[in-house]
């Protein structure tokens, strides 16, 4: 993991107390006395740290924050994070050391009569490890601070994380050259019938140590690290989450190989695809609806887009080539440091919790390109991913490696 302490002009360097100061301006905006965030995303955008367990900041309305996380993991995040080791604190099941307590504990001293508006982060989503304030959670922190109104106020880190800074960006870039990595790794390892006897475990595996050796942190997908398919399992209906399975690569067959990586909390996460030994002309049909789509797809991003308007575009070129019954009608999602996945945007369309098709892209915000083909009667289909970056006039794609359905 990353050291804590960069120099200002260090190329991933971010300005943490900034971040907070522009959080503390929102909460005065909107009248809120203490916000705290319970999102793995708000975690990562505030504390520079990886958190798996269950973890909490309390954001005062000046000053430093305060996270807390499980005791047994207290020490290494305070090691990683910009915070001291006075805004660090572990929870565990002690008396008053408990995550009620504490938080109750940190939240009083800012409270009058105690009474006062507390920002918590609720809703709904499709990644499990969001961090919503739980029920449980709500109702015990009601009973210990039974004057105070909470609100929710998600938007507020929602709105400040959307566009990315410099030492973000840098990260997602040093991130997508690892997966690059991971993905000459298995070019190398399959090419000339060297996938003859090869799991897609294998594959896994053999990126993960090529990407590591390049000083990736962590696999980052929790669907499944490295998600490797192949055959019949790159044709799954709307299959776009393979976690790598024991099935063994056979000639004639697609492989469809998603990589993940992640550098100081920015991620890499790149497709390529491939038929192994041979393909038939039915095949290279399919291909080259995949690759000229994707050019296309990545041809259309800029300011101004939007989710509607770009897969318009997309599913009229599909119709006009014959093949957007293979398609799944969606070309993108979110992506931030991590736990800030899927929802592109914000929290202000008509469903609730779910992308606002009509988002429009703005300079230096980030997506992954997520494209899915799945033609199930044959089993085969192909998954393109890769994070980019919205310029002033198009965008950047952060991995570099060849856009190509390549025979091996």
């Amino acid at each position: 993991m990353p050291e804590k302490k960069l120099k200002r002009d260090d190329p991933y360097f971010i300005d943490f107390p900034k971040r907070i100061k522009s959080i503390q301006k929102e909460m005065a905006k909107h009248g809120i006395d203490v916000y705290l965030g319970s999102r793995l995303r708000t975690l990562s955008w505030t504390v520079d740290a990886f958190m798996p367990w269950r973890s909490y900041i309390v954001i005062p309305p000046e000053g430093l924050p305060t996270a807390i996380t499980f005791v047994i993991d207290a020490a290494r995040v305070q090691d990683e994070s910009w915070l001291d080791e006075d805004h660090i604190l572990g929870y565990g099941p002690m008396g008053g050391q408990d995550q009620v307590s504490l938080l109750a504990g940190l939240i009083k001293p800012y409270l009058k009569a105690g009474k006062g508006i507390i920002a918590m982060e609720t809703g709904m989503g499709t990644y499990l490890p969001e961090g919503h304030l739980t029920l449980f959670e709500f109702v015990m922190l009601k009973a210990a601070l039974p004057r105070v109104t909470f609100k929710n106020a998600h938007e507020i880190i929602d709105r400040l994380s959307l566009i990315k800074d410099a030492g973000t960006i840098n990260r997602f870039r040093e991130a997508s050259r690892m997966v690059d990595i991971g993905h000459k790794a298995v070019y190398q390892a399959i090419r000339n019938g060297g996938y003859k006897n090869m799991t897609e475990t294998e594959i896994a595996g053999l990126a993960a140590y090529a990407m590591r050796k390049a000083g990736s942190e962590w696999e980052w997908s929790f669907t499944g690290g490295n998600e490797i398919a192949s055959g019949y399992r790159t044709g799954l209906a709307a299959g776009a989450c393979t976690p790598a399975s024991r099935k063994k690569l056979k000639t004639g067959e697609a492989l469809m190989v998603d990589l993940h990586a992640m550098f100081r909390l920015g991620l890499g996460d790149h497709s390529h695809n491939y038929f192994l030994g041979k393909a038939t002309k039915r095949q290279l049909w399919h291909a080259k609806n995949f690759v000229d789509l994707i050019h296309k797809c990545l041809k259309a991003y800029k300011p101004g887009v939007s989710p509607t308007t770009l897969a318009d575009e997309m599913l009229a070129f599909t119709e006009e080539r014959g093949f957007q019954d293979y398609m799944v009608p969606g070309f993108e999602h979110g992506i931030g440091l991590m736990g800030d996945e899927w929802r592109i945007g914000l929290n202000d369309g008509p469903f609730e919790y779910w992308t606002n098709p009509d988002h429009v892209y703005k300079k230096d915000e980030m997506l992954i390109c997520a494209v899915q083909y799945a033609c199930p009667q044959e089993n085969v289909g192909f998954r393109y991913e890769n994070p980019i970056l919205i310029t002033a006039k198009g965008c950047e794609f952060l991995s570099k490696f060849p856009l190509s359905i390549d025979v091996v």
